[in-house]
């Protein structure tokens, strides 16, 4: 697993500090740190003639990171890494849905970091791919989207997957999400089930599924790309196939449906043995959901499954799809053909309870 945070010699500031790294003085600009010594795990920065010491494994490469540093903490948030297709900014953990497979349950109180996430986004690399998450991101739209606005200005070049329930879009944001630019976000969106009963139960909010049909109009009006997310449960799993139907007559217009496995943290695993259902031993559902799907030509992806879970015949659908920071693989994968091109297990899988029907490719 990827340490995410990097330790910091505490110092006296009083507002969040965005720092990009650099191991050279070429071009400097304002945020901008240059290592200025090493002694072993300690690096020495210097920022704005002020010291800035991390602690850190010798063979971490940090150098045109991005962090965060906060008053107080010792410890410094890596909201870029340079090398990673899998930064992903934390907007707020405020959440207006209680979700049974949630990973990240929500909080009631909001740290409001849009001026210093819009720094960071805007000191990354050319062409970086950065997700925003929450939470639900869209509690905050109006600043959400002031951000996306400034950042389409000053890093055109920046794309953005943004995961939302979409139970907060209206019409007046059309004009404002084209303003932007649809072509340089993806709105991750979940969708459950193909009826207004099971979709509202499984995120414990009435009237969820028909704000999110409204949602869909508007973001197609938009022209919005759209990856629509679908979590396999034992609560829904029998009405894949259903759901597959809608996708392919009401939804075809979505750039693809991921359809994923469950994730073993927050709600998820408090809710384990009710919902995990253990596709390498029944697949048939899934299988079913994805040839309809594909009948309609809507362009189908697998999420969080390891390709030895999957039938031959559906592995190419498997997406490496799990994080670098968090992604692990496990023992009986040191022999197996297909290492390379799995995504592995979340680092907090625990196979005791896992999938049952795995074994080398």
């Amino acid at each position: 697993m990827i340490d995410l945070r990097i330790r910091v010699e505490p110092l006296p500031i009083v507002d969040p500090l965005i720092v990009r790294l650099r191991n050279d003085a070429d071009d400097l600009g304002p945020n901008d740190a240059v290592l200025i010594g090493t002694d072993g795990a300690r690096r020495e920065y210097d920022f704005q003639g002020f010291s800035l010491t991390l602690h850190t494994k010798d063979d971490v490469a940090l150098d045109n990171d991005v962090i965060m540093v906060l008053p107080g903490q010792t410890s410094a948030r890596r909201l870029i890494r340079a090398d990673s297709q899998h930064n992903t900014f934390l907007i707020t953990e405020q959440c207006d849905q209680l979700c049974l497979m949630c990973s990240q349950p929500p909080k009631k109180n909001h740290v409001d970091l849009f001026a210093e996430l819009e720094t960071a986004a805007s000191l990354a690399p050319a062409n970086a791919y950065i997700g925003l998450s929450g939470g639900e991101p869209l509690l905050h739209k109006d600043k959400l989207f002031d951000m996306l606005l400034w950042l389409s200005k000053a890093r055109p070049d920046l794309i953005f997957h943004i995961l939302s329930n979409a139970q907060h879009f209206d019409e007046v944001d059309i004009a404002k999400l084209q303003e932007i630019g649809v072509e340089r976000i993806l709105w991750g969106i979940p969708l459950y089930a193909a009826n207004a009963q099971l979709h509202d139960a499984i995120v414990k909010k009435a009237g969820a599924y028909d704000r999110l049909l409204q949602s869909f109009a508007i973001l197609f009006e938009a022209g919005a790309a759209i990856e629509l997310r679908t979590v396999v449960m034992q609560q829904n799993y029998w009405e894949l196939p259903a759901l597959a139907g809608f996708v392919g007559t009401t939804l075809s217009f979505v750039e693809r449906w991921a359809i994923m496995q469950l994730e073993n943290i927050g709600f998820g695993r408090m809710n384990w043995d009710l919902s995990f259902k253990d596709t390498s031993l029944d697949f048939g559902n899934v299988a079913r959901a994805i040839n309809i799907a594909s009948a309609g030509d809507v362009p189908v992806q697998l999420y969080n499954f390891p390709l030895c879970s999957v039938p031959a015949h559906y592995r190419h659908l498997a997406a490496a799809s799990i994080s670098d920071w968090k992604n692990r693989q496990e023992p009986f994968c040191i022999d197996c053909s297909a290492r390379q091109r799995c995504g592995g297990f979340f680092e907090w899988y625990d196979h005791r309870k896992g999938f049952r029907g795995l074994g080398p490719i």
